[in-house]
Order: structure tokens, then C-alpha cells, then sequence
């Protein structure tokens, strides 16, 4: 019998190494062209565009582009180039990162450190001579010790780690549960006992009064309402909050008594769940517009604010649910604060402080930092992945991004927070080929600023996929015909077929029978929508078999206050010209009824049509939940959030923006096939919907955030999670760093077509 060898595997600098010794001719004509580029950084098609032209067809070439250095190079998401070196920045997974530097003079192959990287980089922007006393961020000392996951496949699970982690070190014998006791008879609401009263002192006390009051209980109907056997339980030491009737109350009491004898992580999960421990909330969210008249539909509004909203209502319901199925008389306060007390206004300190933005999440980093208060951090997006070099190259964007205070508050604000929620898993560490958003804040530099050793670990527990919905009164399947909102049609028909031009929508179409491809976002060049309407202008056969209808800003660009939705406005004029577009194209101004939008969807869907997202990158992508939640057959973007919310060629499809005419040809394929078989319409349309109900809605969402803060806050009360040593460093750095950064941002100003400021 051959005994199994386990071998380590090779790292990036030794696959380097090896295949410069077995190609080395290759290996010096492809550094060579790198290096022939001059000082820069080349992105990942750069590197492999060039491996392609040195092996050509051949197989000497094709055994190198599939071996150990075609993986590296793939794995490779930037190279630094600086004559004779050539420096590279391998991803061999997500949240794994290998820096190698080839000097190509002398084939010379070298490790270098996370520091050693960042420093190299920083010589593409500073010509002077090496700084041996730059502010270096390192925040791995604090989290070397802290628990986390280790597998790719377990980031934004870190509640369900958290718990089956953690369990089996508090709870190894029943002694050792007494943080649970503790933690049970710390809860009050404004002097009111909850839970445990000062009668129950020990564990062996709570398990014989928990035995006592479940043989008491099923003396009773399940129905019987709590206040039948209040006094009973209050005796045994028993305090309101376990249930509101006999049934709910012997459920609570059943998982605790099986916690106390058999630890299971998914009882204690659940059993946090039902404890009442977040009655006050408050949701902050400075950004931009948020909380002013008439803002609705300007840049960076829409889909901020209507989750702000719908956050808010979702959270309000499940809270009235849970503290009704409590047994509490009490009535939750949820604020939604930009810059008041909250104490004050709330009579009381807040439970739970939800941050959204990145000055949300500042603003309340501060808060909890100051009262001690459970925080919850929601990004939403972060703009770091967004502007490609925005860091190295930072004082390049500065006057108008600011990125030098933005990127120290998202630093601060997520090594702060007690837990994050994400909407996607590649909203924290990207995909197999793309960097994660938070994953971006691991390691980089900010020349002449700072720089980031170890900033964010994707890998830490605080990180949790929890996915919005849509408002389900507004966003409705088609097929509900009791709740159509027919009332609407006129006007909706009025917007997609009146021949008359106005100033609030553009063409015709002249065959109004034809299918409808529908797309509904901001004018801007990430949201691709010129790059839509150009793919169905380039392909003749989609023309023939659909009409495009396109809702996006403004019409007339003199109504725009947003230079780059100037530019993409005149774009969309253009193409309209070039193609002929007028007869089977329609452009809709912004329309910000939603209760119009919603049936509007439903109406596409009517004409059996098609929604299509076509955006270079969508953190989340609201309009795709929205579209799929109302039946219609989506298409969206490869690139970010829809990848998981689409299972591709099931639920929707997949398309790839940087690739318009596959795109387009993948569209025409549905209709053409759906025209000889309609029942496909209908498969894709109620897989979309089954996909929105069993992961997309608000209710979902709701339950696990109220969840997650339970679990967080009783393991922040019994162990050492909230890392108390972190938040120093952070304070400081907050103090010697942001709080002089913060000064070079002007005040808000807005900023006309032209680029002329007013106060």
C-alpha cells in the first residue's frame, strides 16, 4: 500500500523562480516588454495580453501559459514597473495576498513584505530618497490572537464562525456558563427587570426554576397569555421578555435548558434571537441629500434613499413583532439622525447604532466609541475600487473626492463597528478575479500621507452577507391582477408610447407590440446606460425583435447639475443620431414615483419584455431585486452584486459590459427563443421570483440584523470582542490623522454644468 505524501505547496516567488529555470528565454522576453513600458502599473489584461504574444500558438508556449507562471500571472492583480524591476502583486485567492519583485537585469527573484511592496510602489509617485519615518497603519498585532475563519468560502459568515467558535471555548463544561447567567440578569428596559430577577444567583438555581416553570406551564393552553402566569413565574424568578403566551414562553425556556445541557450553536443563535435586548435604535446616514426636500433623483440619492427608507420600515415591523412575541408592552424607537443628540431625543441611550455611508459609519464609530453602544456598519459602497489607483495616485483626485479623508474614515470606521453587514460576498473580498471592496482597504499607500500594513482582514467574523429586498407593496409579481394598480396605465402609456417629443421623454416607437427592453438607472458612465443603448443600436437582429425604453436623468443637459451625467447625456443624444434610434427607442427622463415605477415593471412585463443592467460595476443592484420581484427576466452585469443574485441561465443571466456585443447577442437569444416557446418566458420569470423570496426580501433582512446584534452583543458582554486595545489605536489615529485631514475639505458647495461653484 503507497502511503498518501502530503507536499507543501510553492509559493508565488518560488513558481517564479522554478520557471525561470525552465523557460528562461520566455520568461526574459515577456519581463523585457514589461519592463520596455517604462515606470507605471499594469493591470491584470496588460500582464496577460503580453504573456499571450510572447509564447504564441506554439506548445513550448502553451505549456507555460498553463503552468505554475500562467497561475501566478493570472492570480496577479497589479505590477509595479520600475526599471529593471518588476514587482507583482499576487491574489492566489480572496484575502491572500504574495508580492514578488523580479529584477530583470540580473533574473534575481524576491519575497518582499506587505511594507516592503508599499514602499516599492510609493517610488512611482516620490522621486526623493527613501522616508525611514512614514506612518505606517498596522492593526494585525491587535487581531492576531482574534479568532477567525480560514477558509474563502466562510467570509460573511461570521456570526455562524463566531458562534461555533466561541461556543466550544465558553461553554466547555456547565461551571463555565455563568457569563450566560450574568448576561441574562444584566437586562433591563428603563429600570424594569427583564428575563432574570435577583432570585436566581446561580446556574444551578436557573435550571431548577427553568424545570419548575416548564412542568408549571403545560398545565396551560398554548394560547394563554403571559399574564395568567406572570406572578407564578416572577416567584421562580422568572422576569417578562421569555414570551407572550404559554406556547412562546415554553419554547424560550426549552432552548435555554437545552444550552445548559448541551451547548449547540444554533440553539444559542436562536435563543439570542428572542432575547430582548434592542428596543432604541438609530440609523445614521449624513450623506449627501438624505433628510432634505426635493432631492430625489439628483446624483447619489435614488437608491441611498430609498434603502434608508425601506430599512427603517423593515426594521420597525420585526421589531413591533419580536417585543410583541416578547411579551413586552414596550413601543421601539428607530431615529433616522443626521446630527442631534440621540441620547436627548431618545430619553435614554440607544440599544443598537446603525451606520450607513462612509460618514455614517464615522459619525457613528464616535457614538458608540463614546457610550459603549453595539455598532452595526453598512457601506453600502465603498469608492476605493471604484477610482483604479485612487490611492497611490490620491492627490490626483483630491480637490474634487477628498479620498484622503474618505478612505481614514472607512478605515476607522471598519475596524470600529462589532459587526458588518454586506450586501454580497463580493462586496468584502471580490471574486475569483476581481478584488472585494473591503479586501481593497487590506494594504495600500497614500504617499506623503500614511501607509496601510494591515488595515481590514476579510477573513475577521465581524463581516456578515445580510441582502435587502425590495418593498413588497410596491414591487409586486405581474401576476398579482387583484393588486395591479391599473389606475396607473394611462399615464404609464402616455410615458412609453406618446408620439409627442416633451421635456420628458425622447422617440417612439412605432411598433408598440413588439417586446420591451427595459433599463432604469442614473445617468452616469458607471451605469453604463449609453453602453446599453449602443448595444442594441449596433445589433440588427435585437432591433428587429424589441423596443429598447431607457429611464435615466435628465433629457435636456442644461438641467443637469452633474458634469460627468452632462457628458453622458450628450453621448446618448449622439447616438440616437448616429443609429436612427427614433421608432424603436425611447428615452424616459427620471421618474421617482415609485409606486408608478413598480407597476411600470409590471406593464414591461405584460408586453413580455426584459430587464437589463448593464453597469460596469453594481456594488448591490437594487433595480435587478426590483425588476425580478415584479416577474420580469432580468439581465445584469457580470461585475459585483448580480452575479449572486442571478444564478446565470436559471434565475436571469449574467452579461458582461466590457463585452456589448456577446451582451447584446445573449439578449437577442432569449426573445428569439422565447418567441417560438413563450413557456421560457415564463420559466425565467418565476425562477427570478423564486430566487427574490428565498434570499432578496426585506423581511429576511430584518430578522437577521435584529439576529446579529443579539449574538454580537451577548459575545461582546462575555468575551473579549470588543477589543478594547483596537479602538485605542484608533482613537489616536482618528486624532493625529483624520481630525487635520478633515480641515483641507471645504464646505458643501453646489456645483453647476458648467463646474462654477455657489454657495
Amino acid at each position: 500500500m503507497v502511503a498518501a505524501m502530503l507536499t507543501r505547496a510553492l509559493s508565488s516567488r518560488e513558481r517564479v523562480q522554478d520557471t525561470l529555470s525552465e523557460h528562461r528565454n520566455e520568461i526574459v522576453a515577456l519581463l523585457s516588454r514589461y519592463v520596455a513600458k517604462g515606470k507605471k502599473i499594469l493591470q491584470p489584461h496588460h500582464l496577460l495580453d503580453g504573456l499571450a504574444e510572447v509564447t504564441g500558438e506554439n506548445d513550448e508556449g502553451q505549456k507555460l501559459r498553463d503552468g505554475p507562471f500562467g497561475d501566478v500571472l493570472r492570480s496577479t492583480q497589479e505590477a509595479i514597473i520600475l526599471p529593471p524591476w518588476v514587482v507583482l502583486a499576487v491574489r492566489p485567492r480572496p484575502g491572500v495576498w504574495d508580492y514578488v519583485r523580479v529584477n530583470v537585469d540580473e533574473l534575481a527573484v524576491e519575497q518582499l513584505s506587505v511594507a516592503e511592496y508599499l514602499e516599492f510602489k510609493e517610488h512611482l509617485v516620490n522621486e526623493s530618497d527613501k522616508d525611514n519615518y512614514v506612518l505606517e497603519l498596522d492593526l494585525e498585532p491587535f487581531n492576531a490572537s482574534f479568532p477567525r475563519p480560514t477558509r474563502p468560502s466562510s467570509i460573511g459568515s461570521g456570526v455562524q464562525f463566531l458562534n461555533r467558535h466561541l461556543s466550544s471555548r465558553l461553554f466547555h463544561d456547565k461551571e463555565s456558563m455563568q457569563p450566560l447567567l450574568d448576561f441574562l440578569r444584566s437586562h433591563n428596559y428603563r429600570g424594569q427587570k427583564l428575563m432574570l430577577n435577583e432570585r436566581l444567583q446561580s446556574l444551578p438555581k436557573l435550571r431548577s426554576a427553568l424545570v419548575k416553570a416548564e412542568e408549571h406551564l403545560h398545565k396551560f393552553p398554548k394560547d394563554t397569555p403571559y399574564a395568567e402566569f406572570e406572578h407564578k413565574l416572577q416567584e421562580m424568578g422568572l422576569e417578562k421578555g421569555w414570551g407572550d403566551n404559554a406556547e412562546h414562553v415554553l419554547s424560550t425556556i426549552h432552548l435555554l435548558l437545552e444550552i445548559l445541557q448541551a451547548p449547540d450553536p444554533s440553539n444559542l443563535e436562536t435563543f439570542l434571537g428572542r432575547v430582548p435586548m434592542v428596543f432604541n435604535v438609530v440609523i445614521l446616514s449624513p450623506h449627501g441629500y438624505f433628510g432634505q426636500a426635493k432631492v430625489l433623483g439628483m446624483p447619489d440619492t435614488g437608491g441611498q434613499v430609498v434603502y434608508i427608507l425601506d430599512q427603517v420600515r423593515a426594521l420597525e415591523n420585526e421589531m413591533l413583532l419580536r417585543i410583541k412575541q416578547q411579551g413586552l408592552d414596550i413601543t421601539p424607537q428607530i431615529i433616522v439622525d443626521v446630527t442631534k443628540e440621540v441620547t436627548a431625543e431618545l430619553k435614554g441611550q440607544p440599544d443598537l447604532i446603525i451606520g450607513n455611508y462612509s460618514d455614517g459609519n464615522l459619525v457613528a464609530s464616535l457614538i458608540a466609541h463614546k457610550e459603549g453602544i453595539t455598532q452595526c456598519n453598512i457601506a453600502h459602497a465603498l469608492e476605493k475600487t471604484k477610482y483604479p489607483d485612487s490611492d497611490i495616485y490620491w492627490k490626483n483626485f483630491e480637490e474634487k473626492y477628498h479620498f484622503s479623508c474618505q478612505f481614514t474614515a472607512d478605515l476607522i470606521a471598519m475596524n470600529h463597528a462589532d459587526f458588518i453587514i454586506t450586501s454580497t460576498y463580493q462586496e468584502i473580498a471580490g471574486s475569483k478575479d476581481t478584488v472585494g471592496q473591503y479586501e481593497s482597504h487590506t494594504a495600500f499607500t497614500l504617499p506623503g500621507l500614511y501607509r496601510v500594513v494591515h488595515g481590514i482582514d476579510v477573513f475577521d467574523p465581524k463581516f456578515n452577507i445580510v441582502s435587502p429586498g425590495a418593498d413588497m407593496q410596491i414591487y409586486f409579481p405581474y401576476t398579482e391582477k387583484q393588486n395591479r394598480l391599473t389606475a396607473l396605465h394611462s399615464s404609464i402609456e402616455e410615458l412609453l408610447f406618446n408620439p409627442k417629443q416633451t421635456a420628458e421623454h425622447m422617440c417612439v416607437l412605432n411598433d408598440p407590440k413588439k417586446p420591451i427592453i427595459f433599463s432604469m438607472a442614473r445617468l452616469d458612465r458607471v451605469k453604463n446606460m449609453t453602453g446599453l443603448v449602443e448595444w442594441f443600436a449596433k445589433n440588427k437582429r435585437l432591433r428587429e425583435l424589441v423596443n429598447l425604453v431607457v429611464v435615466a436623468g435628465d433629457i435636456d443637459p442644461s438641467k443637469s447639475m452633474d458634469r460627468e451625467e452632462v457628458a453622458e447625456i450628450e453621448k446618448m443624444h449622439e447616438l440616437i443620431k448616429e443609429y436612427n434610434l427614433n421608432g424603436q427607442f425611447r428615452w424616459i427622463c427620471a421618474q421617482k414615483n415609485r409606486v408608478r415605477n413598480g407597476e411600470l415593471y409590471r406593464y414591461i412585463c405584460d408586453t413580455k419584455g426584459a430587464f437589463v443592467q448593464p453597469a460596469i460595476y453594481e456594488a448591490f443592484g437594487l433595480t435587478v431585486v426590483e425588476a425580478m420581484s415584479c416577474g420580469l427576466p432580468t439581465f445584469a452585469t457580470c461585475h459585483g452584486g448580480p452575479a449572486e443574485i442571478i444564478v446565470d441561465g436559471v434565475s436571469g443571466f449574467h452579461i458582461d459590459p466590457y463585452h456589448g456585443d456577446s451582451a447584446s447577442e445573449r439578449i437577442a437569444d432569449f426573445f428569439e427563443r422565447c418567441k417560438t416557446d413563450p413557456s421560457y418566458w415564463v420559466k425565467i420569470s418565476n425562477s427570478g421570483l423564486q430566487r427574490i423570496y428565498e434570499r432578496y426580501t426585506w423581511k429576511i433582512y430584518a430578522d437577521r440584523l435584529m439576529t446579529l446584534s443579539g449574538v454580537y452583543g451577548f459575545w461582546k458582554y462575555v468575551s473579549k470582542l470588543e477589543r478594547r486595545e483596537t479602538r485605542r489605536y484608533l482613537e489616536m489615529f482618528y486624532t493625529l490623522k483624520y481630525r487635520n485631514l478633515v480641515k483641507t475639505v471645504p464646505l458643501a458647495v453646489e456645483e453647476s454644468a458648467d463646474g462654477q461653484s455657489t454657495e
